[in-house]
């Protein structure tokens, strides 16, 4: 017959247990709150940036910046993004997987990473991966002036041919529920697919003011500095997301341990009641014989 103190106990564990993962919950809920007025923010300004962009590479003569140098080569650099914490799903894994999908499935290529959050950076440097720069506690603080900092850095070393192609892999928010890995090409930019219409004719070009040279190298900074910035907003949002769905889940798991727990205790307190009833009983019955 299971011991009703340790059962007592066990209730005790659970339900303190439960006390954090609510707590959890709602802090998360409301740090969500405010990820996710960033990044629907932050979204259309990028969107439009990117596909100005993308116009512009599709006319322009890629000789005026080294970013539009669409070479051949098997160095690859990946900007990895995961949680400095736990606890929030399959959200920090999901990232690992797919970062060690994307390693093995090129394996003929030379591929580099830079590594934001201290769940990757755990997981990698114990790998035989290369590991140029980590950007671990990066949830804490995180800002545009350091986006820009990444931006820069990752620029610098595609233009001078340490790298041949920059992705960044991060969790793309769609919803509270759900979070999508995302594996992006950022260098060499992608042009735009033109369409030369009827007889191929040759499509026409912008007049620019100042130079093309000028416009692209402004455009191509802020590219960089707003690519970075919005894939970090993604992934925080996506994290407090995840870490709200998966606390509620260990929420109600939590309750219905606790309601087991209880039914069994309470069985077991009514089996040892009625034992002793017993046992007077027949003690009284003795008595009389």
């Amino acid at each position: 017959m299971p011991n009703l103190r340790d059962i007592k106990r066990r209730i005790k564990s659970v339900k303190n247990t439960q006390q954090i993962t609510k707590a959890m919950k709602l802090v998360s809920a409301s740090k969500l709150r405010k990820a996710q007025e960033a990044i629907i923010s932050a979204r259309p300004y990028a969107l439009k940036l990117m596909e100005v962009l993308h116009h512009l590479s599709a006319r322009c003569n890629h000789d005026l910046h080294s970013l539009l140098d669409d070479r051949d080569g098997n160095r690859w650099l990946i900007l990895t993004i995961t949680a400095d914490r736990g606890l929030c799903g399959s959200f920090n894994g999901s990232i690992i997987r797919k970062t060690l999908q994307v390693i093995e499935e090129n394996s003929e290529k030379e591929i580099q990473l830079i590594t934001a959050g201290k769940k990757g950076h755990a997981i990698f440097k114990n790998r035989d991966n290369t590991i140029l720069h980590d950007h671990s506690g990066w949830t804490r603080d995180f800002d545009h002036l350091k986006a820009a900092a990444i931006g820069s850095t990752l620029a610098s070393l595609f233009a001078e041919k340490a790298i041949d192609r920059v992705y960044i892999l991060y969790n793309e928010f769609k919803s509270v529920m759900q979070q999508e890995v995302i594996l992006e090409q950022l260098l060499p930019v992608v042009p735009e697919k033109l369409d030369t219409g009827k007889g191929g004719m040759k499509v026409v070009d912008y007049i620019y003011e100042p130079e093309e040279e000028a416009i692209l190298g402004n455009l191509l900074e802020r590219y960089m500095t707003v690519e970075v910035y919005r894939a970090f907003l993604e992934s925080s949002a996506s994290e407090h997301g995840a870490r709200m769905t998966a606390m509620d889940s260990a929420s109600r798991n939590a309750g219905e341990m606790i309601g087991d727990l209880t039914l069994t205790y309470n069985k077991a307190r009514q089996a040892y009641i009625t034992k002793e009833l017993i046992e007077i009983v027949n003690g009284a019955e003795a008595l009389k014989a």
